[in-house]
């Protein structure tokens, strides 16, 4: 069996010497990860190129595509099949007529293939490969390169791909952050998704479901199954579903899962809002990095009648036009199992706190602390991504927690676990080691409260907004309505946040009457609202430094400036 490092290298080394000076350093995975692909396919379908060739020269005046294709398939034990004589070792025969063989090969593929290839939009990079006389190399270099199952399982080929996923991403930095995730961060996710909940994963005869709703290139969903089969059950049976709207990257996470002999099929194209790859389904556990602060103002007409619908995704509430991330919570939400799943899921600051009582954030987050589907929130150092260095947090969603867990959310302040990366990598200059990853998920699986976790009542992050009136006065009198009551005057209005627990009148009378004695409550404009600031809940005071000691640093700088000033004059 191959070492996949060194295969990995070694297919590292022909992409840069073939490239480099051609094509710039973050278009590189999109001229080489096609190839890598095209040369596994080639290597599975070897056995049987011959016969399938044949058979199709000997059929397709009689047979349509579709009516050859089962038949193709079952010939080659794969669901799919290449009907052209060539592949890229045959290809490299000929030299003179490379481009127009190589269309004729990549149209050969089956369907299912051929989707990913369009996807992947070869079209531009064939003809720079070409023009810069580089196609043949390409396609020379890469047909000796020994891609066969015997030679690379399907696990060795998937590390393989993911590995040259993760190098291009680096070399590519903030153009690939809006589809790639630090694998420090996924490895993260993926340990608390599962540190209570080990048991359900074992034994045999096991299958269950793994979903991502903004999939990028399908990271999440192969680092998660990995993590099972490696960490807890090798035996279990897990398929991967994903979707994705980006082209290149859909074929990017379509064509590891092919690669992996996983079913490509599972991963949908389009957005997730207005196309919905899995009307319907259920999945076992989810996780996800959605876009942060994209606008999902293309989509509102389709989510704003599915948010009327009381059966739909998005009834709980909509976001804010400028940003869509809470949106994706609310379909992995909608396709949780009856029998419990569990969801990971990046967000920014964003969606603890943006939107007052009353507005879509506040309402979501109100109808999934309210349902008690909140476990744990865990706020992450900064720095840790591409293409941002904002701080972000880890929500991990359930709709069956453990006893201990229920009616209370544990929050882990999980800043300061990092180490500094030598070389920044785009905006990325930190990075979470494995030690830090176990910690982390020791203080979540300790559920114990200490400086670095908090545990809470749902409640406590609950407010009612109470409308505070004043009196309009018109010539030193309080001016009263046909009722005789008097009159707010707007221009006076102001609101209080009382926390839910708090007895709203007591809280009135304790606080706002000493201030303003004239002021009333208008109780029927009441909203119910939900917010989390983090920073709030983990500030620790520091006392301020005695007068003594400050006076005596005041008076040794102005001694010390003193004589620079004089040295300067004489």
């Amino acid at each position: 069996m191959a070492n996949f490092n060194e295969l990995t290298g070694l297919i590292w080394q022909v992409a840069d010497e073939i490239l480099r000076g051609t094509f710039k350093a973050h278009e590189y995975g999109d001229a080489t990860l096609p190839f890598v692909v095209l040369r596994r396919l080639d290597c599975t379908l070897e056995s049987s190129k011959d016969e399938i060739y044949g058979f199709h020269q000997q059929n397709k005046k009689g047979m349509t595509e579709e009516e050859m294709a089962p038949i193709l398939s079952k010939k080659t034990g794969k669901e799919y099949y290449n009907i052209s004589k060539y592949d890229l070792k045959r290809l490299s025969q000929d030299q003179h007529n490379v481009e127009q063989n190589f269309w004729d090969y990549v149209n050969g593929f089956s369907k299912n293939v051929r989707d990913i290839i369009d996807n992947f939009e070869l079209g531009p990079i064939i003809k720079k490969l070409e023009k810069n006389n580089l196609l043949f190399m390409m396609i020379d270099k890469f047909g000796v390169v020994d891609l066969s199952p015997k030679n690379v399982s399907n696990r060795e080929i998937g590390l393989v791909y993911e590995e040259l996923l993760r190098r291009f991403s680096e070399m590519s930095n903030e153009t690939a952050g809006e589809h790639y995730t630090p694998r420090d961060v996924i490895r993260l996710m993926v340990s608390l998704l599962f540190a209570e909940h080990v048991d359900e994963l074992k034994g045999k005869g096991l299958k269950k479901s793994i979903y991502d709703p903004a999939c990028g290139t399908g990271g999440m969903l192969t680092l998660a199954k990995d993590y099972i089969h490696e960490e807890i059950n090798p035996n279990i049976e897990i398929d991967l579903f994903g979707q994705e709207r980006n082209a290149r990257t859909y074929a990017t996470a379509r064509s590891e899962l092919l690669v992996r002999g996983e079913d490509a099929g599972n991963i949908k194209d389009g957005s997730t809002f207005s196309q919905d790859g899995f009307q319907g389904k259920h999945f076992d556990y989810m996780l996800s990095n959605p876009p942060y602060g994209e606008d999902w103002k293309k989509e509102k007409t389709i989510v704003d009648n599915e948010a009327m619908n009381p059966l739909g995704r998005f009834y709980a509430g909509t976001p804010r036009i400028s940003d869509g991330a809470l949106l994706f919570l609310e379909n992995m939400i909608a396709k949780m199992e009856k029998k419990g799943s569990r969801i990971a899921i990046i967000f920014n600051g964003s969606p603890l706190f943006t939107g007052d009582a009353g507005s879509g954030e506040s309402n979501i987050r109100k109808w999934i602390i309210e349902s008690d589907w909140l476990e744990a929130v865990v706020a992450m150092p900064t720095d840790l991504f591409f293409n941002t260095g904002i701080a972000t947090y880890v929500w991990l969603i359930t709709n069956n927690k453990p006893e201990r867990r229920k009616g209370k959310v544990q929050l882990i302040n999980a800043i300061d676990f990092f180490k500094p990366l030598r070389k920044s990598l785009g905006k990325k200059r930190k990075e979470v080691c494995e030690n830090q990853m176990h910690e982390i998920t020791e203080i979540y699986k300790s559920y114990t409260e200490g400086k670095l976790c908090k545990i809470f009542d749902n409640e406590d992050f609950g407010y009612t907004k109470v409308t505070v009136e004043r009196p309009l006065m018109e010539d030193g009198k309080v001016v009263k309505d046909r009722k005789g009551k008097k009159k707010p005057n707007t221009k006076l209005r102001d609101y209080e946040k009382i926390q839910l627990k708090d007895d709203i009148v007591e809280y009135f009378k304790r606080e706002v009457v000493p201030h303003v004695p004239d002021a009333w409550m208008d109780r029927s404009r009441d909203k119910i609202g939900y917010e989390m600031n983090f920073t709030k809940y983990f500030y620790e005071f520091v006392p301020l430094r005695p007068l003594e000691d400050i006076k005596a640093d005041i008076m040794k700088l102005l001694d010390e400036t003193e004589g620079t000033v004089r040295e300067i004059i004489e």
